[in-house]
């Protein structure tokens, strides 16, 4: 029993949540649905097992909006993650209104709008940024609790949600009432608020080509993957090609999606739908800091970090195990056997390796995990130049590939004028896939060779925090030599000459 109901009862009510809300809860949260399946059979006053019920065979979509109120989170404030909404204006925006000259409208969904705060936000940008006001301007603005949806429509905020606005949008597009501040008609008008579940099917909703942007920020995040799933292919098919998607900062669709360029300006992360041209100055991530035709990548200085990997002089047979796991997971989609080449890594035998690798069946060369693997082992000999192709290569099939991004960090970090190159790439492997520690590691060794301290401590920390939980099998093809062991000394002494400790 959890308090007053069954854990049977509890576990299905959960399952009931996933399947109407997309909502997932892990097990540490059992007993708060506990409470709230019990608040809902006093409220209805049925059975559990008929509440239940009800709810499997889809008889009380009532409930489901109950449901949102109880479950969903609505914290939110105007211009949040505010370089988002700066990409937003002086990127996106720009571009969609010179490809939609002729038609002159701009469609918007903010799905997930809770009180409104996002959708006004999309709306006085995008105004701001419009040069001709005839502009047909729609933001379809929704979500499933109607209790927020009420408050929204009334375009009545505290200056507690104002805190990020700035002062000229609060001057400009708001007047003071009491303790409250109003939201002028002309940011109104253009928002339309409808109560929608995004789990659901609803084909009309999600008709194709709906939409040139979708905002869905911070409510995948608590999703079920399968959830995740549904609704990131929901709303491939609702953008038009070319249109953008924003995500949370603790959203990613690596692993979810293949329908999106990954996208950065402003300091931010977005998506592209593709069939579509690339942006002029947001380029794809795979593009970034790319070299010339006929430029060469520098040459790692003496003493240099990967230098150092290459000449430990310690073994790593703790990760072999792990290694010939991570092999047959790769020989299985490649049809052919890498576990001697993993054999060759863990005895730090990098040119064999690499040279077994290159006798691979032709069939394998598109192998986004072959590719990896010999653009891992083309740095780890020194060929930069090589790996650096590779890496495009393997971009250009799957471009939200964190360990591509991270070795392209490897070919651009060694010279101080290819350090912030490497940086960026180094974020990009960062945002996804939030429990990769290496890139870490890298971004703290940069910034205390530029004696950015503060950024050396925070980025060494959050590598120490992540090495010794970090996939085994990872660590060996990425790690060059050094055990986990071994890299987690080289963060610590690193942190300690940054005055830090762990």
């Amino acid at each position: 029993m959890i308090g007053l109901v069954a854990r049977e009862d509890a576990e299905r009510f959960r399952a009931v949540v996933v399947s109407h809300l997309g909502l997932q809860f892990e097990e540490g949260r059992l007993g708060f649905l506990a409470e709230v399946l019990q608040r809902r059979v006093d409220a209805t006053k049925a059975p559990v097992d008929a509440y239940l019920e009800a709810m499997e065979e889809g008889r009380a979509t009532a409930e489901v909006v109950a449901l949102a109120q109880e479950l969903t989170v609505n914290e939110t404030y105007f211009f949040r993650n505010s370089e988002q909404f700066r990409a937003f204006g002086e990127q996106v925006l720009p571009e969609l209104l010179r490809a939609r000259h002729e038609r002159q409208n701009l469609r918007v969904l903010s799905a997930g709008c809770a009180s409104g705060e996002e959708a006004y936000t999309i709306s006085i940008v995008a105004q701001e940024a419009m040069p001709d006001p005839s502009w047909d301007l729609q933001v379809i603005a929704v979500d499933v609790n109607s209790t927020v949806l009420t408050k929204a429509r009334l375009g009545r905020y505290s200056d507690w949600v104002l805190r990020e606005t700035p002062d000229p949008v609060k001057q400009g597009w708001f007047h003071r009432d009491g303790r409250d501040f109003i939201l002028h008609e002309r940011a109104r008008t253009p928002v339309r608020f409808e109560q929608r579940n995004l789990v659901a099917e609803d084909p009309q909703f999600w008709a194709p080509a709906s939409y040139d942007i979708v905002f869905c920020r911070n409510v995948m995040m608590y999703f079920s993957p399968d959830q995740m799933r549904s609704v990131v292919a929901r709303v491939a098919r609702a953008l038009v090609p070319g249109g953008y998607l924003f995500l949370g900062h603790a959203e990613t669709l690596r692993g979810c999606s293949d329908d999106f360029h990954l996208c950065h300006s402003h300091g931010t992360f977005y998506y592209r739908r593709k069939e579509t041209h690339a942006l002029r100055n947001a380029r794809p991530v795979s593009a970034v800091a790319d070299f010339s035709a006929t430029a060469a990548p520098p040459e790692p200085p003496a003493g240099h970090w990967f230098d150092k990997i290459r000449a430990a002089s310690e073994r790593i047979e703790a990760l072999v195990p792990a290694a010939e796991t991570r092999a047959a997971a790769i020989s299985t989609q490649s049809s052919w056997d890498l576990a001697p080449t993993f054999d060759l890594i863990g005895q730090e035998r990098f040119g064999e390796a690499l040279a077994c690798v290159r006798t691979r069946p032709a069939a394998t060369d598109d192998d986004p995990d072959t590719l990896l693997l010999e653009a891992t082992l083309q740095i780890q000999n020194g060929d930069a130049e090589s790996a650096q192709a590779t890496c495009h290569k393997l971009l250009s099939i799957d471009d939200l590939n964190a360990g591509a991004h991270y070795v392209l960090g490897l070919c651009l970090e060694g010279s101080d004028c290819g350090s912030d190159a490497a940086a960026e790439h180094y974020r990009t492997a960062i945002y996804l896939d939030a429990a990769f520690a290496m890139p870490h590691l890298h971004l703290g060794l940069i910034a205390r060779r530029k004696g950015d301290i503060k950024t050396a401590r925070r980025e060494l920390a959050q590598a120490l925090a992540l090495l010794p939980r970090d996939d085994a099998s990872r660590l060996l093809l990425f790690g060059g030599g050094f055990t986990r062991q071994t890299l987690v000394g080289v963060a610590e002494a690193a942190l300690r000459d940054c005055g830090g400790r762990r």
